[in-house]
């Protein structure tokens, strides 16, 4: 079972355009679409269509239209009720070319009551997850290591944890690895290297530079560090070695929840059992779905085919394939 946490969940509407965005211009769209989104209730649509058992934590009324939609997808969720304001809108505006630009709002803001709310959702329901991952951007009224905290707070249940998030919640994640590291990472090429010194474009474009500047994080204590490098594939480290993805050719339409769709392959890959070259292949080969199709769609299993990725074993010492 998937327990996944969306502290800060959005309506995700993308635009299409026909041509490419000129700012201060009017421009027609070709459509526009709106979902129920968020990285953690991704990771959770992605389970559904998989078959497997998971449950979306987030704050929202029981009777929000937020809510609404995801049983209405068969989606399992524990809504924590909250008085904040309306959930926020996130609007994505795609070019032909694949182009993606994000204007993402901030949200409603989180009160103590809604956190320890949230924080005593995912403890109780813990206990039979086999991975329970947070997710996303923490809302207004967050303290920025929160996600450090219910790392080391759920410690106690058993369950494996992973988090993506980025920049400040990251830092504070990272400056806290010695007393909560989850056991799994799973940063891009830029949210990496915001921490350890490099350059972004050049991790991205480097998948040996990016497996050793991950390898920094394994050697602190966490089990596995998923990078997802956009059109260059994913790197997976573990404290057993480095593995590279190369995706096949893809034509990009979103690249919007193509790193939320990576996380659940690798979930996927690990809850078969599968070995660490398997999981980043399917990573890839999920992510790389993704990002073919519109807007936030999640592929379905039948979409992804790991065959297509190759993946090559690393040397994070020498940076040699």
């Amino acid at each position: 079972m998937i327990v996944t946490l969306t502290p800060n969940p959005s309506h995700d509407r993308t635009v299409t355009l026909a041509g490419h965005l000129e700012r201060g211009a009017v421009q027609r769209a070709t459509s526009v679409t709106s979902q129920a989104g968020g990285k953690g209730v991704n990771i959770s649509r992605a389970a559904v269509t998989a078959g497997i058992e998971t449950l979306a934590v987030l704050p929202a009324p029981d009777d929000d239209p937020f809510v609404l939609e995801l049983r209405a997808a068969h989606i399992d969720c524990l809504p924590v009720p909250t008085d904040g304001g309306d959930l926020r809108v996130n609007i994505t505006v795609t070019e032909p070319d694949g182009t993606t630009t994000k204007l993402n709002s901030p949200g409603p803001t989180a009160t103590p009551d809604v956190l320890a709310g949230l924080a005593d959702a995912l403890h109780d329901r813990t206990g039979s997850a086999d991975w329970v991952v947070l997710a996303g951007s923490l809302p207004p009224g967050a303290p920025t290591e929160w996600y450090a905290t219910l790392v080391a707070g759920l410690a106690d249940t058993g369950a494996r944890i992973a988090v993506d998030t980025s920049d400040g919640p990251l830092q504070a994640l990272v400056d806290r690895l010695e007393v909560a590291a989850p056991s799994l990472m799973k940063p891009n090429g830029h949210e990496l290297a915001s921490f350890t010194g490099h350059d972004g474009d050049a991790l991205e474009a480097d998948p040996s530079a990016a497996a050793r500047a991950a390898a920094e994080l394994v050697g602190r204590g966490v089990d596995a560090v998923l990078v997802t490098l956009g059109a260059h594939g994913a790197v997976l480290v573990t404290a057993d070695g480095a593995w590279h993805g190369t995706p096949p050719p893809t034509e990009v339409v979103s690249t919007v929840g193509a790193g939320d769709s990576s996380l659940f392959g690798y979930l996927l890959a690990d809850l078969r059992d599968l070995p660490p070259a398997d999981r980043v292949a399917l990573a890839v080969a999920y992510g790389s779905a993704a990002a073919g199709l519109p807007g936030t769609t999640i592929p379905t299993p039948d979409q992804v085919d790991p065959g297509r990725v190759v993946v090559q074993a690393l040397d994070v010492t020498t940076g040699r394939g």
